[in-house]
């Protein structure tokens, strides 16, 4: 059992929950004061994507980004951010006998592209999604090919950012220890992401045989998406990881009853406490990250 627990907290995601609860942040005031609110709540690192304050749609506009990272900043708290890097790889496949038509959710871009606003803005962490995914029940894909994987691992490393791997399945856990072994990252970190139709469930033995091929050493969170947010994050931490929450991944508090971010921090705090953990600050958090803070 990991006895000293980073919590990340992942504000908003790019999934169409704005319509779903009104306490998914959109704007990059309401994605900031998120952020805020759940390093207030306990949380070690905030997670953050950003969204079309227009539309509530997923976005990669480097400014948007600039002005989460500058109210974060500017704000009295103390909290490590972990920006994504994955957006500008999705592909919606045409429909039947048209698969080359592809959709309305098509946003497919290289890999360096995808780290424009970490090249500017130097978060603590990014992350890196390390394979191809079936991405639900219908015609999507995440498309994160090793030639495109190498390309953007080499590129966080020159940059001094900690990777923070994003593993969905287990070909994913592979190739991301491929990439340490061919010396394209040094030392990143692991998140295990279960729940995710069609990658790795959100049960106790997915999550254990990946623990098991995690490298010596690393440091890992796990988390399972929907009600399994919380027996994932249990679960984690039972077997030694970190865990993560937030309304990215789960939009309820219990049944028929509408999460915020800071909420959902204070639940897992509670979880953890009573199996006898406690909850590392940011500057703790740093240290067991092996972060230079920015």
């Amino acid at each position: 059992m990991n006895h000293d627990v980073i919590i990340t907290c992942a504000l908003t995601g790019a999934g169409d929950t704005t319509s779903k609860s009104p306490h998914v942040p959109i704007t990059p005031q309401q994605i900031a004061a998120a952020a805020i609110e759940a390093a207030k709540a306990g949380a070690t690192v905030v997670h953050c994507h950003v969204r079309d304050p227009q539309t509530g749609k997923f976005s990669r506009d480097v400014a948007l980004y600039r002005e989460v990272m500058e109210r974060i900043r500017e704000a009295d708290v103390d909290i490590i951010v972990n920006l994504t890097a994955g957006m500008g790889g999705d592909l919606e496949i045409g429909r039947d006998e048209c698969p080359m038509e592809f959709g309305a959710g098509t946003d497919l871009v290289g890999p360096l592209t995808r780290l424009a606003h970490v090249e500017e803005l130097l978060p603590d962490i990014c992350t890196l999604d390390c394979g191809t995914l079936n991405f639900g029940d219908g015609n999507s894909i995440y498309v994160s090919t090793p030639q495109q994987l190498r390309a953007g691992a080499k590129r966080i490393t020159e940059l001094g950012v900690k990777a923070e791997l994003e593993i969905f399945d287990t070909g994913h856990l592979w190739f991301a220890k491929q990439m340490i072994k061919e010396g394209l990252l040094h030392d990143p970190l692991f998140q295990l992401c279960l729940g995710i139709p069609w990658g790795a469930p959100a049960d106790t033995t997915t999550m254990k045989a990946m623990v098991d091929n995690l490298p010596t050493d690393a440091v890992w969170a796990g988390f399972g998406i929907g009600r399994m947010q919380m027996p994932m994050a249990a679960q984690a931490v039972l077997l030694g990881g970190n865990v993560r929450v937030g309304l990215e991944d789960n939009i309820w508090l219990e049944k028929g009853v509408l999460a915020t971010n800071g909420q959902l921090v204070e639940r897992v705090t509670e979880i953890l406490t009573r199996l006898g953990a406690r909850v590392l600050s940011p500057a703790e958090g740093r240290v067991k990250m092996n972060l230079a803070r920015r």
